[in-house]
């Protein structure tokens, strides 16, 4: 039987999915959100909703899923291999959003709820989430607004809880074979189950409720920004290290893939256009060079 509060989190999140599609739909204002339902034969299903070719987003998704099966796959148990042979319930929603102007970021986030059940013991459950940003030719001013909202988010459940996700955030979207972060980060959490269920639902809703308020406004600063082939070609190249990572070191690829998901809807995360290029150095001082300054960890809100 699975545990008496999944409804309540399912109802949340597909809630969250189409207050996520609203606002980026209406702040892209040219393309809408194509919907495509699907079922997994193991059991479950989900929801995706892909924007495409618009005003802003050259691609974007917003998925939802409810997956469950007799046995947590391999990715879910690498850190609790206790958990390992349970039956599973897992429920979320993720986001990823590839602009076209190479000037606004790309970002991505999730929230998301597992059950692990074993017959005659208690249910485990946990929630997990966060968000984090991937500019180009990032703005000191945007990337300070990003981490206030996170940190305003977490406020309420402690002063201790923005520091440690934003320090997870920075050591889990962290490219080794790179020696760089992803992006200028934001905020990470994983079996989030400490106090009560209520608090911890409370704490993944804040999270997920504040994506809009924290993204958006650097996408309208953003958005009449001029650029050329030169960024282009620039937006391309770092995005191939978005690729590296999400098919190399992240979790909730490989969770997606060996739970027997909808490959269509787990690899929407890629951008729709990327390039490589052999043993490539931004010229000196240029735009491209300064990215380097923000791919290092560091505590944005106390930038002198």
């Amino acid at each position: 039987m699975a545990h008496e509060h999944l409804d309540s989190v399912k109802h949340y999140l597909l809630g969250l999915q189409d207050r996520l599609c609203e606002g980026l739909a209406a702040a892209d204002g040219t393309a809408t959100f194509k919907e495509d339902s699907w079922q997994r034969e193991e059991g479950g299903g989900g929801r995706s909703r892909v924007i495409e070719n618009g005003g802003v987003f050259e691609k974007g998704g917003v998925n939802f899923s409810h997956v469950y099966g007799e046995q947590l796959p391999p990715s879910a148990t690498a850190t609790r291999p206790e958990l390992a042979g349970r039956s599973f319930h897992a429920v979320g929603v993720s986001w990823v959003l590839h602009p076209e102007n190479p000037h606004i970021p790309t970002s991505h986030g999730n929230v998301r709820f597992f059950i692990a059940e074993k017959e005659g013991e208690t249910p485990v459950w946990w929630f997990g989430g966060g968000f984090d940003l991937t500019p180009y030719y990032p703005v000191l001013e945007d990337v300070v607004h990003w981490h206030q909202v996170a940190k305003a988010a977490c406020d309420p459940f402690g002063e201790d809880v923005y520091p440690r996700y934003k320090a997870w955030c920075d050591e889990y979207f962290y490219l080794k074979h790179r020696n760089e972060t992803r992006g200028v980060g934001g905020l990470f959490f994983d079996d989030l189950n400490a106090g009560s269920f209520e608090e911890c639902f409370a704490f993944q809703r804040a999270v997920g409720d504040s994506f809009l308020g924290a993204y958006l406004p650097v996408v309208e600063r953003r958005k009449l920004d001029a650029w050329g082939e030169r960024e282009r070609e620039f937006q391309l190249y770092r995005r191939g290290r978005y690729v590296e990572f999400n098919l190399v070191w992240d979790r909730g690829t490989l969770f997606g893939l060996q739970s027997g998901g909808r490959t269509e809807s787990i690899l929407m995360s890629m951008p729709p256009l990327a390039r490589w290029e052999y043993a490539y150095t931004p010229a000196p001082d240029s735009p491209e060079a300064r990215l380097n300054d923000y791919l290092v960890a560091r505590d944005w809100l106390r930038i002198e």
